[in-house]
C-alpha cells in the first residue's frame, strides 16, 4: 500500500486487514514540501508501523526536485502528475517485493480526486502487471481520524505539495481580508 502519511494510513490499514488482507506499506512522495513537513510525516508513519506492526519500506530521498521537474508549467494538472509519480513506484515496488496487487492511501482523502487516483493505478498495474485494488477508503475519514488523535500523531494541515501549501495560506489571507471589510 503506497502510503502518504501516518493519519492516512490508518483506516485503510484496518480495512484491508479486516478484509484478511496481508499489508505492507511504502513511502514514496517526492511532493512533500518543507522538508521539516516531510520528515514530520515520515516520523508519525514510524509511529503507526511499529504500534500497529505495519511493516514499511520508507524512501527518505528528499524528491522536491523530481516533482517540480514534472509540474512546474503544468500547474493545472499538478495533481495528475504527482498521482502518476506516486503510482507508477508503488506499482514498481509492488512488484518488485512479489505483492499479490497495490493500494495507495490517496483514496482515503476526501480532497483526492478519486477518478484519476483510480484510472492511473489501473495504468500503472497493467503496465508492471500487478493488479491495482481500488476501494473508498473515505468511508472511515472521521475513524482514522479519531484513531490519529488518539495515537497523538502528526496531523497535515495540506496534502504536501508547495501549491497547496500557498492555496492554504491564500485562504487564510482572503478570510482576513473579508474581515477587515466587513468591520
Amino acid at each position: 500500500m503506497h502510503t502518504c502519511c501516518g493519519p492516512c494510513s490508518l483506516y485503510p490499514l484496518s480495512w484491508l486487514r479486516g478484509q484478511g488482507h496481508e499489508v505492507e506499506g511504502f513511502f514514496y512522495n517526492p511532493n512533500i514540501h518543507p522538508y521539516r513537513e516531510f520528515k514530520k510525516r515520515i516520523a508519525a508513519l514510524r509511529i503507526v508501523g511499529a504500534e500497529k506492526k505495519f511493516s514499511l519500506e520508507i524512501d527518505t530521498e528528499y524528491g522536491l526536485r523530481s516533482y517540480l521537474r514534472q509540474v512546474v508549467f503544468h500547474e493545472d494538472n499538478r495533481c495528475r502528475l504527482c498521482y502518476a509519480m506516486r503510482l507508477e513506484a508503488a506499482a514498481r515496488q509492488a512488484k518488485t517485493t512479489g505483492a499479490d496487487a497495490y493500494t495507495t492511501t490517496l483514496l482515503y482523502s476526501r480532497y483526492q480526486q478519486h477518478d484519476v487516483i483510480r484510472t492511473l493505478g489501473e495504468e500503472y498495474g497493467k503496465m508492471f502487471a500487478i493488479p491495482f485494488f481500488y476501494h473508498d477508503f473515505r468511508e472511515g475519514w472521521q475513524e482514522g481520524i479519531d484513531c490519529a488523535i488518539s495515537m497523538d500523531i502528526y496531523r497535515q494541515p495540506y496534502c504536501g505539495c508547495i501549491y497547496s501549501e500557498q492555496e492554504r495560506y491564500d485562504k487564510s489571507l482572503r478570510k482576513k481580508k473579508s474581515k477587515k471589510k466587513q468591520t
